[in-house]
C-alpha cells in the first residue's frame, strides 16, 4: 500500500509539472499575439499621426481639391475611433490613395520635397505595418499550434486559453498589404 502511494503521488507531481509547463508556454506565446495587436495598433498609429502633415503639403499645391482632402481627414478620424480591423481604416486606405494620386496631377506638388519625403514616410508606415500583421500571423500560429498540440490540447481551454484570431485582411487590403508600396515621382 505504500509503494502504490508513492507511485500516485509521483504521477500527480508528473501530471502538475506537465501543466505548470504547459501553462507557462502559452502563457508565453499568448503574450506574443498580444504584441503582434499592440504592434500593428502602434503602426496605424504612426499612419494616423502622418496624415495631417501630408493633408497640409498638398493644401497648399491643390487647394481646389478640397473635397479629397475632407474625406482623407474625415476617413482618418473615423479610423482613429475604430478597431484596428474596421472598415474605417479600409475607407482611410481609399483615401490615402486619392489623395497620393493628386501628386500625379499636380507635376509642381509632386516635385515638392516635403511631400516625396512624406509620400516616402507614408510608404514606410504601409511596410511597416504589413511586417506588423505577417508577425501577428505567425505569433497566432505558433500559439494556435500549441494549443491544439497533444497533451496541451487536454489543458489548453480549462487553462482558459482561447483561439488566436488572425489578422484578416479587408477587400481593399486584398492582394496589396505584402507589396511594396508604388511611390511614383
Amino acid at each position: 500500500m505504500d509503494l502504490l502511494f508513492w507511485i500516485v503521488l509521483a504521477v500527480v507531481a508528473l501530471v502538475v509539472l506537465l501543466v505548470i509547463g504547459i501553462y507557462n508556454n502559452l502563457v508565453g506565446l499568448r503574450q506574443s499575439v498580444r504584441q503582434g495587436v499592440a504592434d500593428i495598433d502602434a503602426q496605424l498609429r504612426q499612419r494616423h499621426d502622418l496624415i495631417p502633415n501630408l493633408v497640409e503639403a498638398v493644401k497648399g499645391y491643390a487647394g481646389h481639391e478640397a473635397s479629397t482632402l475632407e474625406a482623407v481627414i474625415a476617413a482618418r478620424n473615423a479610423a482613429a475611433k475604430g478597431e484596428p480591423s474596421s472598415d474605417s481604416e479600409a475607407q482611410l486606405r481609399v483615401a490615402l490613395d486619392n489623395l497620393l494620386a493628386l501628386g500625379e496631377a499636380y507635376p509642381d506638388l509632386k516635385a515638392s520635397a516635403n511631400f516625396q519625403s512624406l509620400q516616402n514616410e507614408l510608404g514606410d508606415v504601409e511596410d511597416k505595418l504589413a511586417a506588423a500583421r505577417r508577425a501577428l500571423n505567425a505569433a497566432a500560429a505558433r500559439f494556435n499550434s500549441a494549443r491544439e498540440s497533444f497533451p496541451a490540447v487536454l489543458f489548453a481551454s480549462a487553462l482558459g486559453f482561447a483561439e488566436a484570431d488572425f489578422h484578416r485582411l479587408d477587400d481593399s487590403e486584398q492582394g496589396s498589404v505584402d507589396q511594396v508600396p508604388r511611390v511614383s515621382f
